[in-house]
Parts: C-alpha cells; sequence; structure tokens
C-alpha cells in the first residue's frame, strides 16, 4: 500500500509538472507570436503604400499607419485585385485557435508569416492582425475590405465593401461597412439571406459593436447572462444575434460539422451563411 501511495505520488507530481508546462504555453499563446523572416527595406503607412514605393512581392512588411504608434509588422498580398492589400485575418489549417479573450483580439495573435522556402516570409500563416492595429488602417482614409472564402472544393467566392473601418477600443471597434459588391452574399449588410423580417434583421453585423466571450457587446437580450454569442460562435467577432458570418469560428476539419460535435449545439464554425448556409 505504501509503494501503490509512492508511486500515485510520483504520478501526481509529473501530473502537476505537464500542467505547469501547458499553462505556460497557452499564456504564451495569447501574444502575438513572433517571426524571424527578412523585413524588406520599403516600408510605408500600409500595403497599398507599399506597393506605390515599388513593393510588388508579396510578403511580410513593416506598415506604420500612425506615426504616434510603433511600426508594425503585416502580410501584404500584391498580386490580388491589382495588389495592395493587407491581410488582417487568414484561416487555413486550424492551427491557431480563434476563441480567444478580449485583449488577445486587441493586441492580435497568431503567426502572420512564415518563409515557404526562401529568405523572405512569403506565406501567410493563421491570425488576426490585432483590433487595434485595424482600428490605426482604417483610420488613414478610404478603406475597403476584401474577404476571400474557399470550400474544401475548391470553389472560390469573394465578398468586397467598398467602405470598411472599425472604431476605437472606447467605440467597442464598431464596424462600419458599405458599398457591397461580389459572390458571396451581402451577409455584413443584409443578413443571411435564407432568413426573412426580424429573423434576418438580427444576423447583420454592420453597425455592431466587437464581442469576446469575456466582452460581451452582442445584441442577443437573453435573460441568461451565460448566453452569448461570442461563446456559443467559437471567436470573436461583431455579433448580431448572432451571425449570418462567423469567419472567425471553430475550424472543422472538411467543413462539416453537426449540433452534436459544437460546444454548445450552436453553428459555431466558420460560416458564411449566403453561401454555404449555417453548417
Amino acid at each position: 500500500l505504501r509503494l501503490l501511495r509512492s508511486v500515485v505520488d510520483t504520478l501526481n507530481k509529473k501530473l502537476q509538472k505537464l500542467e505547469n508546462a501547458i499553462t505556460a504555453q497557452l499564456s504564451e499563446c495569447q501574444t502575438s507570436c513572433t517571426v524571424s523572416c527578412n523585413v524588406p527595406v520599403v516600408s510605408g503607412k500600409e500595403c497599398e503604400d507599399i506597393y506605390r514605393k515599388g513593393g510588388e512581392t508579396s510578403e511580410l512588411y513593416l506598415v506604420q499607419p500612425d506615426p504616434f504608434f510603433k511600426p508594425f509588422k503585416v502580410y501584404c498580398d500584391m498580386t490580388t485585385e491589382d495588389g495592395g492589400w493587407l491581410l488582417i485575418q487568414n484561416r487555413q489549417d486550424g492551427s491557431v485557435g480563434f476563441g480567444r479573450k478580449w485583449d488577445a483580439y486587441k493586441k492580435g495573435f497568431g503567426n502572420i508569416a512564415s518563409s515557404g522556402g526562401k529568405n523572405y516570409c512569403d506565406t501567410p500563416g493563421e491570425y488576426w492582425l490585432g483590433n487595434d492595429k485595424i482600428n490605426q488602417i482604417s483610420k488613414l482614409g478610404p478603406t475597403e475590405l476584401l474577404i476571400e472564402l474557399e470550400d474544401w472544393d475548391g470553389a472560390k467566392v469573394k465578398a468586397q465593401y467598398g467602405g470598411f473601418s472599425i472604431q476605437n477600443e472606447n467605440n467597442k471597434y464598431q464596424l462600419l461597412v458599405s458599398n457591397y459588391r461580389g459572390t458571396a452574399g451581402n451577409a455584413l449588410l443584409e443578413g443571411a439571406s435564407q432568413l426573412f423580417g426580424e429573423n434576418r434583421t438580427m444576423t447583420i453585423h454592420n453597425g455592431m459593436f466587437f464581442s469576446t466571450f469575456d466582452r460581451d457587446n452582442d445584441g442577443w437580450i437573453h435573460p441568461d447572462p451565460k448566453k452569448q454569442c461570442s461563446k456559443e460562435d467559437g471567436g470573436g467577432w461583431w455579433y448580431n444575434r448572432c451571425h449570418s458570418a462567423n469567419p472567425n469560428g471553430r475550424y472543422y476539419w472538411g467543413g462539416h460539422y453537426t449540433p452534436e460535435m459544437a460546444k454548445h449545439g450552436t453553428d459555431d464554425g466558420v460560416v458564411w451563411m449566403n453561401w454555404k448556409g449555417s453548417w
């Protein structure tokens, strides 16, 4: 019996060490990951500015939208739609979890870019740039938003908004978009095309405040305070009651999932309802 207790004590100590190590790793993952790649000499306020200055390669660059804040690294797409696009979000393999707290979305998280075998970061990773940085960029002047979607069969659609901005943190990073064009469906401005009346109105994202599971700013008025969109839908986003678009939801490999697979039984995956529905 003493020997058994000794073995159990030893296992408990090892388990505690593992738990401490996991906790430390999770803590590190709450902040933006660093990237060790050569950054081009050319820089600017944002990617279009860099493109005009001769930066024609899609890779990691340094930008400084606001001279009162430090410059930061971004991935610039210099080939899509005539180039000059700054990636604020990217999902591709589910390697980065998007169920994060307010401060993580404020600062940004994930891996902006990596080297695909070259001496510079030419391959975008999975990440959220950070709401403070997105706010800085959108304050520069007229800003467009391009959302590109691809399903598991390789079919592609896009939603493009001629006007895009988010407010600062004091205004809860409120989302404002306008002038839609594209093939994905106008989810942000018009809500889910499958719904009607109030059911559709409550899926419109334009004008909504940003919400995370620890900062509830959605439009869902529910008698149970534990009920909120970000908790049930897997990520931080401009939720209404709750969404027609959920690009920051849980990443399900293969793209198919059921209510039984979802943590709360809700459509918490990567969703653009106007194209593929909820599930």
